[in-house]
């Protein structure tokens, strides 16, 4: 396993993979315990507060999502036994469905964005001064492909002679079992 990422590829894509999950572990569980609603239908909330007429089609919100049609589809529906949103048809073309924010939903969205913004600024950007955050951003764009990378030659990984060698060696052996 050393032998497909360097220490320092290690410590970061595993520190970022870390963060990561320890972060979302937070979020959802500070999500159920204030707001008794989970971090995907908060998320679909945040995106019906922010979409013209508070409404967007299911398939377009599960296609801005990690979840499935299918996955969004379910999030809608506990949400519309919650209260927080209504279905409509889409008279359009008779196919879609709508998921449309009631005022509860927009009430309840706000009180629980206000409290996950608190969670958000203690657990994360507390951590890191302005210029860092600013780098942060920076990196982030760059991933989405927004930004190019200051230095445009590829980096290598860069391999010891024992990993290299190791590498060789299984290699090897791998193909006298073979």
């Amino acid at each position: 396993m050393n032998d497909l990422f360097t220490k320092l590829e290690v410590a970061a894509w595993g520190g970022l993979v870390g963060a990561q999950g320890r972060l979302f572990l937070r979020i959802e569980d500070d999500l159920r315990r204030k707001s008794g609603i989970t971090h995907a239908e908060f998320e679909v909330l945040l995106r019906l507060c922010f979409a013209t007429k508070s409404r967007a089609r299911i398939q377009d919100l599960a296609a801005a999502s990690l979840l499935t049609r299918s996955g969004t589809s379910r999030v809608v529906e506990r949400l519309v036994r919650a209260g927080y949103v209504e279905r409509a048809g889409a008279e359009e073309d008779g196919r879609g469905a709508y998921a449309v924010l009631t005022k509860a939903g927009r009430e309840h969205f706000l009180t629980a964005a206000g409290q996950h913004v608190a969670l958000v600024r203690r657990e994360f950007l507390s951590k890191f001064s302005d210029a860092e955050l600013e780098q942060l951003a920076a990196f982030w764009r760059r991933i989405d492909g927004h930004e190019p990378p200051k230095d445009p030659a590829p980096r290598k990984p860069q391999r010891s002679r024992s990993t290299t060698s190791t590498t060789a060696s299984r290699i090897k052996g791998r193909r006298r079992r073979e």
